[in-house]
């Protein structure tokens, strides 16, 4: 299993601010004893992701909840399935139910477009990046779901890889130029520029870049681009980016690129479909 993001607590907190807000006026008209006992189940097929945040978001409004989880993260989950039982005060269980079940559709279903992705290139070698293009204030839990579907992480922001882009290319004046400052400027940080074509790929080939992103090539430019690159001994990289679908990966990956940066992993998210039903007849606390 992936590593739990250090700032999970400040995402449910935050989470929880939002909602509740000055309280939640709604639950005040469950008795203050009343005990409830539910479950939450998925009405389709998934990848389960975002048990630490559920865990989280009831253990921060009453530690008496209890929560029993059928499946861990990174699980296949199948339509009509009971992901985790509950129980405990009533008041508390309404008030965290859309907040944990937030966390746990969004992350869900990040994990299983993950999935999809790695399982439609399987066996070609080539590897299914995720990208920046992330929730904003969710972006290591999505990057932790992203790791459960079974896919890599590209870089975690604008501090941990140099990426140079077309701009960056602009005000260096040059692609070789950018990269000797990058170079100089942060000999430590893994480095990948962007090319646009095949005499570009020749120029970066030349100076030397961990990675060389290549951006919105057809199959064809693709396959030469690996050619090239073996050429020049294979000393980069390359990742293709650009207009990548279910439908396109898999043919992507048979050129021989090493990765493929998918931003629809975290972008274009559709919550996985879940319930919480809950049943009022346990007993009040006394």
């Amino acid at each position: 299993m992936p590593d739990i993001p250090a700032d999970l607590d400040t995402q449910v907190a935050a989470a929880l601010r939002e909602d509740i807000g000055s309280g939640d006026v709604t639950a005040q008209l469950v008795p203050a004893t009343q005990q409830v006992r539910g479950r939450v189940i998925t009405r389709e097929d998934a990848v389960l992701c975002g048990r630490p945040w559920v865990e989280q978001v009831f253990r921060g409004l009453d530690s008496n909840i209890k929560l029993s989880w059928a499946a861990s993260d990174g699980d296949r989950i199948l339509a009509d399935q009971v992901i985790f039982t509950i129980e405990g005060p009533a008041r508390a269980v309404l008030t965290g139910e859309r907040t944990a079940l937030n966390f746990l559709q969004l992350l869900s279903a990040t994990a299983t477009v993950a999935r999809r992705f790695v399982a439609a290139v399987a066996g070609t070698g080539c590897k299914i990046l995720d990208t920046r293009k992330t929730l904003p204030g969710l972006r290591t839990a999505q990057k932790y779901a992203v790791l459960c579907g079974g896919a890599q992480n590209h870089r975690i922001g604008l501090y941990d890889m140099v990426l140079i882009k077309e701009n960056h290319i602009a005000a260096a004046g040059s692609i070789s130029g950018a990269i000797a400052s990058a170079r100089r400027l942060t000999p430590k940080v893994p480095i990948e520029v962007e090319v646009e074509s095949l005499a570009e790929l020749e120029e970066a080939l030349a100076a030397h870049p961990d990675v060389i992103l290549l951006d919105e090539f057809s199959p064809a430019d693709m396959r030469s681009a690996v050619a090239l690159n073996r050429k020049h001994g294979a000393g980069a990289k390359l990742e293709a980016s650009g207009s990548v679908s279910l439908e396109t990966v898999q043919e992507i990956a048979a050129t021989g690129v090493d990765y493929i940066s998918v931003g629809s992993l975290t972008k274009h998210v559709r919550a996985i479909d879940l319930s919480m039903r809950l049943d009022f007849s346990a007993s009040p606390a006394v």
